[in-house]
């Protein structure tokens, strides 16, 4: 399994079921008559000829690797300047997912520890990073509660539920942004809510056509929500009205989890499980363009995920966007024209500081590729395995994050690493009290990292 949070959901629907199940049977039929002479030869009394000289190549199976680009080597990997963010208010930092090399001091140590509800459990999952403002910290746990901390101590300062009042189950998914005093939450109960940040005081509630599994983007007084169904719906952050939406290709399976969506003041880029990327109009939801990530050459059942979990980034009339079944992208801004593409799939948020993107992928490597071209210029591989020689307990990264010119990278082995942007060797270990599959968060000179069991820890 390329990821451990490759969890696929399937319909519930008898007849589809059945049909799989036919289909199924039908491939494995094919398969046993198909699968070579020596099967059917010994049916019909046979025997075998002996099999061709010569090395045995599975064409079938795709095994590229991601390997540096010998022209680049020369190369030096220069970073922008650390600048310091007072607030991290939406998914990816800012509507358009684009920090650049946030403050952080050289060596963080473990400022704090504080419990923000439930963590991840067998039926439910937690999904969504912190966002941070105002001296605030507000996350959403796995029972879908919304919570407000003091950004400097952690100290809980307001906690309520999210759920319906006639609703007494869970829901899995969501997460919150921040803007202009409010905290907007969308939730696996089909809802988007705005609270009031000082008190988590329920402003409007808004039922919408679909469950959410990601988090909100606010950006000119809309919040903008991907549902389930692949449906991109634009509120009014004023009062919850639906100002637009946009329907892309229904997928029975993806990934556990949602992109968010980005934002400027020309486009949203809304991006899908079916692998659709598609650049909207703010202000109408009208199509100016669209791409697919999906991939070519299907390889296996984890490849026909063409889910896009990361992020877009917009930076400089350029879309930049990686998918899951193995494509990453530059995309123009203005027409969608593609710029290049690489061979790369993950489900990480591409971080883009100065020349370089710094991504994750589905092979738990970090790797620089440069802005202008999509060639990559270096690869480091980090553990998969937290017992490499039986190749037990896969290990899962989720970032990079860069801040104090370093890239930092969360692991479901309940690590911290601090990463050279030059070359990707790791220069700081630091140790969570539980694994995480979230990315880390900065803001403040302030690392911080939501662990699966609910613990978010702070770093300064």
């Amino acid at each position: 399994m390329t990821t451990q949070q490759a969890i696929i959901r399937k319909t519930t629907d008898t007849k589809s079921r059945n049909i799989r199940r036919t289909a199924l049977l039908s491939a494995s039929l094919l398969a046993v008559f198909l699968g070579g002479c020596d099967t059917i030869d010994s049916w019909m009394g046979k025997t075998a000829d002996p099999p061709l000289p010569g090395k045995r190549v599975a064409v079938l199976q795709r095994e590229r690797k991601v390997e540096p680009d010998a022209q680049l080597a020369a190369v030096t990997v220069t970073v922008p300047p650390a600048v310091a963010n007072a607030a991290w208010s939406q998914p990816g930092g800012t509507p358009d997912h684009l920090l650049g090399n946030l403050a952080l001091s050289a060596s963080p140590s473990d400022a704090w520890r504080a419990d923000i509800g439930s963590g991840s459990s067998s039926s439910r999952a937690l999904l969504g990073t912190p966002v941070i403002a105002d001296g605030r910290i507000f996350a959403m746990d796995a029972d879908s509660h919304v919570s407000a901390l003091n950004e400097r101590s952690g100290q809980s300062l307001w906690r309520i539920d999210t759920r319906p009042e006639s609703e007494r189950g869970g829901a899995t998914g969501g997460g919150v942004a921040y803007a202009d005093g409010r905290v907007y939450a969308a939730t696996g109960f089909a809802e988007v809510l705005s609270l009031d940040a000082g008190s988590g005081k329920v402003l409007w509630r808004k039922r919408i056509a679909g469950p959410v599994r990601g988090a909100p983007t606010v950006a000119g007084g809309r919040v903008m929500v991907i549902t389930l169904d692949n449906q991109t719906i634009a509120l009014s952050a004023d009062d919850g009205s639906i100002q637009w939406s946009h329907q892309g290709i229904l997928e029975t399976a993806g990934l556990l989890g949602a992109a968010s969506p980005a934002v400027t003041g020309t486009l949203v880029v809304a991006p899908y499980s079916s692998g659709e990327l598609f650049g909207l109009r703010p202000e109408n939801g009208r199509v100016a363009w669209q791409e697919s990530l999906a991939a070519i050459r299907r390889t296996g059942q984890l490849s026909n995920l063409a889910d896009i979990r990361g992020l877009p980034v917009v930076d400089r009339g350029a879309v930049y966007a990686i998918g899951h079944s193995g494509r990453m992208v530059a995309i123009d801004e203005r027409i969608g024209a593609r710029i290049w593409e690489t061979e790369i799939g993950g489900v990480n948020t591409p971080w883009l500081a100065g020349d370089y993107l710094f991504t994750v992928t589905n092979d738990q490597e970090v790797v620089a590729v440069a802005r202008q071209n999509g060639k990559v210029r270096w690869v480091a591989p980090l553990a998969r395995f937290k017992d490499p020689e039986d190749k037990s307990g896969p290990i899962v990264w989720s970032g990079p994050v860069m801040a104090g010119s370093r890239l930092w990278v969360a692991g479901s082995n309940g690590q911290l690493l601090g990463l050279s942007p030059s070359d990707g060797k790791v220069e700081v270990t630091r140790s969570l009290p539980t694994g995480s599959y979230l990315s880390p968060v900065v803001a403040n000179n302030t690392l911080y990292v939501l662990c699966d069991n609910g613990t978010l820890v702070a770093f300064r």
